[in-house]
């Protein structure tokens, strides 16, 4: 297995402070996180440096791995851990490889390496190791492939609802969209504390994309956005999914059909007026007839939303309200008016 000596990873002495390891490991892990720098080299970068923090960033791994001594680069120039002394490696001329594990025997070497990992099973052959499989011991490269096929299932969609007023669909212009982003955080990965994440493991990111409007837009309509959803640690990207909301303070809006009230005064209801309203299109003036009640619609045809067969039609509600500012003079007319119906 091919020694890694994660000090030069993080670019730090052996007799580094744990707050000097940890600024080392934030200052490479922004330079090399994979929204910022989307090259190959990068990638594989922060997986070093990732797996070098969580050696070095952790007080009882650490001491495992110094034990390992630092000059260790193979079998010949391997220093042994303290109690190792009468371990060796022999390679003849022929290329075989003999071992002497000393007094100490397989399962106390293996122990030295990987700790409490095989501990609470010593028994047997082999001091617990039954069943183990020698044949592949790149542990590093078994670790990456399992969490990249669980990166692969992991749901990077997001799903939005879009409100949209009948301005915006009548402009026909890209709109703005703004979300908060949500993703793992790749300096910490939710493991314990971390300034960019608070301890979280999850990275709020404000984003801002531009949306260019479908035609005849039909309420809780999609929309699909590819390669907008959530980003993982291997770059793998999901979809961003809008569902459009119809929502207007001034209209209501039905299809390419757009319903408005417009407020008049009993004295405009029996007699009928004239009435400048604003629309889409630009303010217009309308006649009122006489005697229309509230709640009774007027249509004008074409001053409603575009579709792909031209304009719908705006309907113009009739809402009689009183006004407040009536005087005695007034109020004494309508009790006159009143006895005499």
């Amino acid at each position: 297995m091919k020694y890694k000596d994660y000090y030069e990873t993080l670019g730090i002495k052996r007799d580094a402070t744990d707050s000097e390891i940890k600024s080392a490991y934030r200052k490479l892990a922004r330079k090399y996180h994979p929204d910022v720098n989307k090259t190959k080299e990068a990638e594989e970068k922060f997986k070093d440096i990732n797996e070098a923090y969580e050696v070095l960033g952790d007080k009882q791994k650490r001491k495992r791995y110094d034990s390992l001594g630092s000059g260790w680069q193979g079998g010949a120039d391997y220093t042994p851990p303290p109690g190792f002394e009468n371990f060796g490696f022999n390679f003849n001329q022929a290329g075989a490889q003999s071992f002497d594990f000393g007094g100490g025997g397989f399962s106390d070497f293996f122990s030295s390496l990987f700790g409490d990992m095989m501990s609470g099973n010593a028994s047997g052959k082999h001091g617990g190791f039954e069943g183990f499989d020698f044949t592949n011991t790149n542990f590093s490269k078994q670790k990456t492939y399992s969490q990249s096929n669980s990166a692969k299932q992991e749901n990077l969609d997001i799903t939005k609802t879009l409100n949209i007023n009948a301005k915006e669909i009548f402009e026909k212009k890209p709109i703005s969209v703004t979300f908060t982003d949500l993703n793992k955080c790749g300096f910490c990965n939710g493991g314990g504390y971390c300034s960019h994440c608070g301890g979280t493991g999850i990275l709020s990111t404000p984003k801002t994309i531009k949306v260019k409007l479908p035609k005849d837009i039909t309420e809780g309509q999609k929309i699909r956005l590819k390669g907008e959803g959530k980003l993982d640690n291997y770059g793998h990207t999901g979809d961003l999914y809008l569902i459009l909301h119809l929502k207007d303070s001034e209209y209501e809006i039905d299809g390419n059909n757009l319903t408005k009230d417009i407020e008049i005064t009993p004295p405009e209801a029996v007699l009928g007026c004239n009435k400048e309203i604003s629309t889409l299109h630009g303010n217009i003036s309308i006649k009122i007839p006489s005697n229309v009640s509230s709640g009774q619609t007027l249509r004008l045809k074409d001053l409603g939303l575009p579709s792909s067969k031209g304009f719908g039609a705006l309907n113009v509600r009739i809402k009689i309200v009183i006004p407040k500012n009536y005087n005695s003079e007034i109020i004494e007319l309508y009790k006159k008016i009143q006895a005499l119906s």
